[in-house]
């Protein structure tokens, strides 16, 4: 095979769609192995399997742990090293650069000539400057006026491809049952269950080639496909209209993670969300870095509206506030919008998980030391999950308050009063979600 010999540097997700859209079938060069990221549990010492790796890797391919990386490049011979994960500080990126290019590797990056697919349906794509800036809500809201529209619409999923990769070759969920069919961690099921409980089919999975030709021939039929994004990737598939969603509540974070700058300045719209709850200065600094960087771009002011169960749960109680996993943890944010339904619906006291966690539950506390009184929805695995119900029922509080997207009470049992917060995209002032769809519509000539 090729003398270029490749490291791809992952977390099992970008990483294997590089793979499959550029090396799979290149004998130009042999890929030696994955790196996974410390974020991603249990992906080190397993294989990118031969059954996808395609007839160049008959024996599949090795992922190693990325703390290995400079060991890796002078034992595997490594002549290119390439990173291909998301939401990373340029710090981030060019820290595991120096490593590389240390140990005597070139560094690099494959763009999106290279690795993305164009599809045979109108592409609508909903990417974000940070995790946790409210793609989703938005990716719901965007369905919402398509099926106003009488379209119908197959939504594509960003992968998280953690368990067996053969299996989830090629994943279609249109009812609840099929997040257990595919052994779904709570990570997945928080993306796929909102889609599936208004009726919306979704599809995820590892390679992204065929599953694009799989949604297209969706037997409910498809007009429109829309790219649900993850983290602060871009899309996997070519947008016909693309938006970005930006964050107050960390401004100035669109021009310093990867690769959530690339989202922003291929941005048609940029979606400025949470302004009901953020600094007005905060506001301002976000409205400034879009107009230096995509002046173009048409902006959305939106307010993430919440709701919750049962308020008398939180008034006067001493709640423990569960929020979505990966908001708190590699997206960096210090509370979520379950922080904030337990304040303003009048809770006495936070309760700290941290004196309660246990197993992996400690461990992902003592990884991200910056999340506060707040414990993270986590459950990559069934230990994990364990861990999670252990360490609510163990934390000595009155209530319990869980601002996921999925309902935790049907996957592990909690021994105390709990209720859920709901949260939505809602546009302020104009342009709407409804015109500028409805623009773009026209344009296609979709009626």
């Amino acid at each position: 095979m090729s003398n270029k010999r490749v490291l791809i540097i992952g977390a099992g997700g970008r990483d294997f769609h590089n793979f499959n859209m550029y090396y799979r079938d290149n004998p130009e060069y042999e890929v030696v192995g994955f790196t996974a990221a410390e974020q991603v549990p249990d992906m080190d010492d397993r294989k990118y399997p031969a059954e996808l790796a395609g007839k160049l890797y008959p024996d599949g391919i090795r992922i190693y742990a990325e703390k290995d990386l400079s060991k890796l490049i002078k034992e595997l011979n490594v002549t290119d090293v390439i990173f291909a994960y998301s939401d990373v500080s340029y710090q981030h990126v060019m820290g595991l650069g120096a490593i590389a290019q240390a140990a005597g590797a070139n560094y690099t990056m494959i763009g999106p000539k290279n690795n993305t697919l164009k599809s045979k349906k109108p592409v609508i794509a909903i990417c974000a400057v940070r995790t946790g800036a409210g793609k989703g809500q938005t990716t719901r809201r965007v369905i919402e006026v398509l099926n106003e529209a009488g379209l119908k619409v197959v939504a594509v999923r960003h992968p998280m491809a953690y368990g067996d990769l053969v299996a989830q070759k090629v994943q279609r969920f249109a009812e609840l049952s099929d997040l257990k069919k595919y052994n779904c961690t709570v990570e997945e099921q928080e993306e796929y269950e909102p889609h599936v409980i208004r009726g919306n089919v979704i599809y995820a999975g590892v390679d992204y080639p065929a599953l694009l030709k799989a949604a297209e021939e969706d037997p409910k039929g498809c007009d429109v496909i829309v790219w649900d994004g993850g983290n602060n990737d871009y899309p996997f598939f070519e947008p016909d209209l693309l938006f970005t969603v930006a964050d107050p509540h960390r401004p100035g974070h669109e021009l310093s993670y990867y690769p959530g700058e690339i989202c922003l300045r291929m941005a048609d719209v940029v979606v400025i969300n949470k302004i009901d709850s953020a600094a007005p200065e905060a506001i301002q600094i976000v409205r400034d870095n879009i107009a230096k960087l995509n002046p173009n771009a048409t902006v959305v002011d939106t307010a993430s509206p919440f709701r919750v169960d049962n308020p008398d749960i939180i008034k006067g109680k001493r709640v423990l506030v569960i929020e979505d996993g990966p908001t708190l943890t590699h997206g960096e944010m210090e509370y979520g919008v379950g922080m904030i339904a337990a304040k303003r619906f009048g809770a006495a006291e936070i309760v700290d998980p941290k004196p309660n966690a246990v197993g992996k539950i400690a461990d992902i506390l003592a990884l991200y030391p910056h999340i506060g009184a707040l414990l993270p929805a986590i459950g990559y695995n069934p230990a994990q999950l364990q861990d999670t119900e252990d360490t609510i029922n163990s934390v000595d509080c009155d209530s319990v308050v869980s601002a996921t997207p999925i309902d935790m009470a049907r996957l592990i049992k909690i021994n105390k009063p709990h209720t859920r917060v709901y949260y939505d995209s809602q546009e302020i002032g104009l342009p709407t979600f409804d015109m500028i769809i409805g623009d773009f519509l026209k344009k296609k000539g979709i009626k």
